[in-house]
């Protein structure tokens, strides 16, 4: 009954918001308030608020009303709120905004009394945590306040009193407040950089003009011939005006570096810019990456994670077995032992002659149903099987948790349109769910059509499976015909679809595309004019029938231009099919190196992703049983027609 009333409710969404100016049912009245708070009509909202009592979405306009009086609200009325709503995610939320304005005034007993009763962690209170402890003399906190301290963002307010405390008493020096600045500049937090810089003594003061200059034209900065560099705020200057023209032209800032620049500097600074240096080159899929990591090792600088993991990276792509053994030896235990590089020690091992090493290496992920299980389960001579289903939810399980308030809420608010809402109302209810409660929220959310939300909630199983749920395939009708028609596998189109909307045919990205597929506007355009699609509209594009057909037609032209390559033409569906084509080698190579060295870390997530998701459509479907590494290939080289071709597809380079 509830899933009935819902799809109703579904069906009625664009009657809701077309309505007229004075709302009549529940569904509209609560849309109107929303509407209200946005506006910040707090007036409307508090009548809206009186007409929406025993509603089950009413909590939501209660915090939308309370939450900007929580400065001058009493405790009294605050934890009656909290009471009402114990244990749900809006107690969450309001408690959070409640001790953050509780530690910003200095309510020290009430933060207390408070802040053991939150359940999720939040930057901001932690730091207020600390500064309450630190008020009852706990030194402690000064010590753990090192971790904000080295985070490359802005510091939270709660811990600006504890920063300057350490500060006040010698406990950070110039060099603590300067390697800050160091990172707060190579995460492009310019401005924040700035604020810290404050901290710094008069003969070190920062140039505020200088500073930003170096960022908004680091090759005038570096052309300046008048800069004092024996001061150290203009090396620290110089420095990141090196790293920033490093960001766009590798080359062009190590040659300045070397040549006009690096003997005025210490070994230690040499060492430092030397691993900036690598880093952006091994981004760019470099060969002098290597050289100038070893100049930076050369000279005692230890590596960040990031750079390691772009070391082991430029290793890959140079063939190199030696240096990715050798870069894995130098990573901490907890990065060493991420899947990616467990695989790719197991290939090193293979690689250069230890064979029984690879195999201990391949065997500790190839249990497991991500990209690099696959690939290790491979080298292991394991063919790809579906875990069987682990549990099938009793009919008592699925109504019991229809019961639930949490999910209750998410179901309304999803087909209400409030996905966010919803999203977070969902995530919040599962928190610490087994296997088996697991799998009955997957097969709630599926029988609900809420597909993300099931798909999301399979994939988080440990033990116990359900990969028809895992791996769902809804409009399979509209996907495998224009998958067919365009001679694609439809495995693989499932793949993408997966990971671009989780057949959420209605989605719309922030960056504007829609659809299934998630089509871009240009894109889209561009595709139903090639198709000779006559009634072709925007607002069309998220009709599952019409995103299918643009979406695979948009595909078959990028896999033919993209030498037929799924591994190319999925990155190219994601960041445009000129870098697709930029990222390939001047030799063959591997496709799984190709994957591991994109350079966007949401492209190179999504094409192991889509490739992975393409073996389990594959094997569910009972399609033809290829390999992954097989799937993966051989990506050829760049070639001599790539300039002819990267024009013809100028206007199609957003990123999809």
């Amino acid at each position: 009954m509830l899933r009935g009333l819902m799809l109703a409710l579904a069906l009625a969404a664009p009657g809701i918001h077309a309505a007229a100016s004075r709302p009549q049912t529940q569904e509209e009245i609560f849309l109107a308030a929303r509407a209200a708070v946005r506006a910040g009509d707090y007036d409307k909202l508090a009548r809206y608020d009186a007409q929406l009592q025993g509603y089950l979405l009413e909590p939501y306009v209660e915090s939308w009303l309370l939450r900007p009086r929580l400065e001058n609200a009493g405790a009294e009325e605050v934890r009656a709120f909290l009471a009402r709503q114990q244990g749900s995610l809006l107690a969450e939320q309001v408690r959070k905004q409640w001790l953050k304005v509780l530690g910003k005034k200095q309510q020290w007993d009430l933060f207390r009394s408070e802040h053991p009763l939150l359940v999720t962690d939040d930057d901001e209170i932690s730091c207020y945590a600390l500064q309450a402890r630190w008020q009852q003399k706990d030194e402690s906190a000064l010590t753990e306040v090192r971790a904000q301290w080295y985070a490359p963002r802005e510091l939270p307010d709660g811990c600006v009193p504890l920063t300057e405390a350490l500060i006040a008493s010698g406990q950070f020096t110039n060099r603590q407040v300067w390697e800050r600045i160091r990172l707060l500049l190579e995460a492009g937090a310019v401005s924040a950089a700035w604020r810290t810089a404050e901290y710094l003594p008069p003969r070190e003061a920062l140039d505020r003009g200088h500073l930003f200059a170096a960022a908004a034209g680091p090759q005038r900065y570096l052309d300046d011939k008048k800069k004092d560099l024996l001061q150290r705020q203009v090396r620290e200057l110089t420095m990141f005006a090196v790293d920033r023209l490093a960001r766009t032209d590798p080359a062009a800032a190590a040659a300045h570096w070397e040549q006009k620049l690096r003997a005025k500097f210490s070994a230690e600074e040499q060492g430092y810019v030397w691993g900036r240096l690598a880093l952006h080159a091994a981004q760019r899929n470099l060969p002098q990456a290597l050289k100038w990591y070893g100049n930076a090792e050369a000279a005692g600088v230890q590596l960040s994670e990031e750079q390691l993991a772009w070391r082991l990276r430029a290793a890959l792509r140079q063939g190199n077995w030696s240096e990715v053994q050798v870069t894995a030896e130098k990573m901490s235990p907890l990065q060493r032992n991420e899947p990616a590089w467990i695989y790719w020690q197991g290939r090193a091992a293979q690689a250069l002659g230890n064979a029984a090493e690879a195999r201990i290496l391949f065997a500790r992920i190839a249990g497991e149903h991500h990209f690099y299980a696959r690939l290790a389960a491979e080298e292991l001579g394991f063919a790809l099987t579906i875990p069987p289903k682990g549990y099938t939810p009793t009919a008592e399980e699925l109504a019991a948790i229809a019961r639930e308030p949490g999910f209750q809420r998410a179901l309304v608010l999803y087909q209400l349109g409030q996905r966010s809402e919803s999203a977070r109302e969902w995530i919040w209810s599962i928190r610490g769910m087994d296997d088996k409660q697991l799998l009955v929220a997957a097969e709630f959310a599926r029988q609900n059509d809420m597909f993300d939300r099931a798909i999301n909630t399979a994939d988080k199983t440990l033990a116990l499976h359900d990969f028809s749920v895992r791996y769902l395939a809804p409009y399979r009708d509209a996907l495998g015909e224009n998958a067919r028609a365009q001679q694609l596998e439809e495995a693989w189109v499932l793949g993408l679809v997966r990971q671009e909307s989780r057949f959420i045919s209605a989605v719309k990205s922030s960056a504007g595309a829609a659809g299934l597929m998630q089509l871009m506007p240009a894109t889209a355009k561009w595709v139903a004019h090639r198709m000779g699609m006559q009634d072709y509209s925007w607002e069309r594009v998220t009709d599952a029938g019409v995103n299918a057909a643009l979406g695979t037609y948009y595909l078959r032209h990028v896999l033919d231009d993209l030498d037929g390559s799924p591994v190319l033409a999925a990155a190219a569906y994601n960041a445009g099919p000129g870098r697709a084509r930029k990222w390939r080698d001047t030799r063959p190579l591997e496709g799984a190196i190709y994957a591991e060295t994109i350079p966007f870390n949401e492209t190179r997530d999504y094409v192991k992703k889509v490739m992975n998701n393409t073996m389990y459509y594959a094997a569910l479907l009972g399609g033809q049983v290829r390999s992954l590494k097989a799937r993966l290939g051989i990506i050829a080289p760049r070639g001599g027609n790539d300039r002819v071709v990267a024009q013809r597809e100028a206007e199609l380079e957003e990123p999809q």
